[in-house]
This record gives structure tokens, C-alpha cells and sequence, in this order.
């Protein structure tokens, strides 16, 4: 018996996870391998940024990334259902929205009725002002945030020769930018995300993109919401689980190790719409109720 068959699995109703970012150095993807074999849920929502389009290189996607898709395509044929909502580093795949293959389908957004409740999912670029209208400026931070990445492996690999504690560059960075801690203020980002589902109503309102895991409850004087963010796989290593009618935010500590483009227009592109109009039709897909 292998040992993946001795481990007892979490059976939950809904599993989403974000921003795992494969295809980049800084992608957790042998810890993202490892907590999706302790899980075994009925919906999986990969809310966005799953393979890193904007940073991917034909010399750099190792076994273990593989090894992630694998894992994902054995849940599947083991009965999960899988929604991939495609978010701005794999933006490509919104030519393929609606596209539905066995218990496989892509979309821009999911209302999920879950135990008498419903929650509205979306990555979260679709409020993103920089994304929108400068991505000349939001690719150029991807890259940063790719160069800071790996400054933090060479970091952390120096200061465990010393036996010192690990540090995360690029959330001291987001802290130092938010001003304060994370659980005293709600960002712009998360209000207008609430907003918008009180008003529709929701009961959750679910997003990756922005790296930061949370769940908390937002009002307003049309009333609440909760807010959920499922984090990432570069630096946290969360998701969000769906059991015991709640959602639950989860980080996954592992314990054990288990071991170019061109200007020229193709057939395709005259007949898909440009990145311009597939992202306004995902600002109207998402808004639609």
C-alpha cells in the first residue's frame, strides 16, 4: 500500500485555491502537492493565477509543477468537479470561457449555493485600476515581485545555515504599504468587493489576486458580507475550505515531505477577440448576477 493511500482525507464540500503561480521560482508547488492529497472535496475553484503566463519560460517548469496538474486531473477523475476562473496571469484561458470538458470547466466568476447560502467567487483583477489601465506597469511589478522572490529563497537559505528564524521580504513589503497590520484596516480592494455583493446580496464574496489571505466580516448601511481571499501558494500557502456550512481559511504547514510570441496575427487571433475586449467581457460577466 503506498503511503498517499494511508493518508485520511479532509472530506470537505468545496475546495478553492489561487495564485499558485506555476511556472515561476517562487511557486510552493511540492507544498501545494502535498495539501491536495489530504483533501478530498466535491468543487474545486482555481480562482486565478494558477500557471503564471506572464513570467513563464520554455526552460523553467520542473516535475513538481507538473506533479500539482497531475494531482488535480486524479481529483477530478476521482469525482471533483473543477471550475478554473481565470485570472490576469493566465488571462489566455478567458478565450476559452464557457469551454466545459467531462467535470472540467472554465469561467470568469461562480456563484456557488452551498448549504442555503451562496457565494460569489472571482479572482479580483476585474477591480484591479493598475491592471486595467496600466499593465504595462502591473507586468512590470509581477517582475519585481518574481526578482524579490528569489532574493527571499537566497535569503532564507543563508540564514538556516545560521539557524535563524525565515523571514517573507515581500510581506514585510505589503505591510509597509498597507501602513498597518492587516486585521485593523479593510483596503479599497475589499471594499468595493463587499459592496458589490451586498448589494447582490451574497452571503460570501470570495477573491485571490491581491496575495493576502483573509476572512472577515465587512458592513456597510445596506448591510454584510463576508469577505474571503484565499491567499496564495509564493509565500502563504492557503486556501479555503468548505465544511460544516462555513467557509474555513486554512494554512497548510507540511509535516512530512512527500517525495515566445509574435506580432503576426495566427488563424485564432482573427477569430478570438483581443485582450482588451475579453476583459470587458469578463467586467460584464462578473457584475452580471
Amino acid at each position: 500500500m503506498s503511503k498517499e493511500n494511508t493518508i485520511v482525507k479532509k472530506e470537505i464540500e468545496a475546495l478553492v485555491i489561487s495564485d499558485t503561480h506555476l511556472g515561476t521560482y517562487g511557486a510552493k508547488a511540492k507544498e501545494l502537492v502535498s495539501y491536495l492529497k489530504t483533501v478530498n472535496p466535491k468543487t474545486i475553484v482555481l480562482n486565478g493565477d494558477i500557471i503564471d503566463v506572464w513570467q513563464f519560460t520554455t526552460n523553467y517548469f520542473p516535475k513538481t509543477h507538473t506533479k500539482v496538474i497531475r494531482q488535480l486531473i486524479k481529483m477530478m477523475e476521482n469525482g471533483s468537479e473543477i471550475v478554473y476562473l481565470a485570472g490576469n496571469h493566465d488571462e489566455y484561458l478567458r478565450r476559452f470561457v464557457g469551454m466545459s470538458v467531462g467535470n472540467f470547466r472554465i469561467a470568469n466568476k461562480l456563484v456557488l449555493e452551498l448549504n442555503g447560502t451562496k457565494s460569489w467567487i472571482f479572482h479580483g483583477d476585474v477591480f484591479d485600476v493598475v491592471m486595467h489601465h496600466s499593465k504595462w506597469l502591473a507586468k512590470l511589478g509581477a517582475k519585481a515581485y518574481g526578482f524579490l522572490t528569489i532574493t527571499n529563497k537566497m535569503v532564507n537559505g543563508l540564514l538556516s545555515v545560521f539557524g535563524k528564524r525565515r523571514i517573507s521580504l515581500s510581506r514585510d513589503v505589503k505591510k509597509a504599504i498597507k501602513g498597518k497590520k492587516k486585521n485593523q484596516i479593510t483596503s479599497r480592494f475589499e471594499l468595493t468587493v463587499a459592496e458589490l455583493a451586498i448589494t447582490k446580496q451574497y452571503d460570501y464574496v470570495i477573491c485571490g489576486h491581491i496575495h493576502w489571505p483573509e476572512k472577515k466580516v465587512i458592513t456597510n448601511d445596506e448591510g454584510s458580507v463576508v469577505y474571503l481571499n484565499s491567499g496564495d501558494w509564493v509565500e502563504n500557502n492557503t486556501a479555503l475550505e468548505f465544511y460544516n456550512g462555513d467557509w474555513h481559511l486554512v494554512h497548510f504547514k507540511q509535516q512530512v515531505s512527500i517525495k515566445s510570441s509574435s506580432n503576426y496575427l495566427s488563424s485564432d487571433d482573427i477569430l478570438i477577440p483581443n485582450e482588451k475586449v475579453l476583459f470587458r467581457a469578463m467586467l460584464n460577466d462578473v457584475l452580471s448576477s
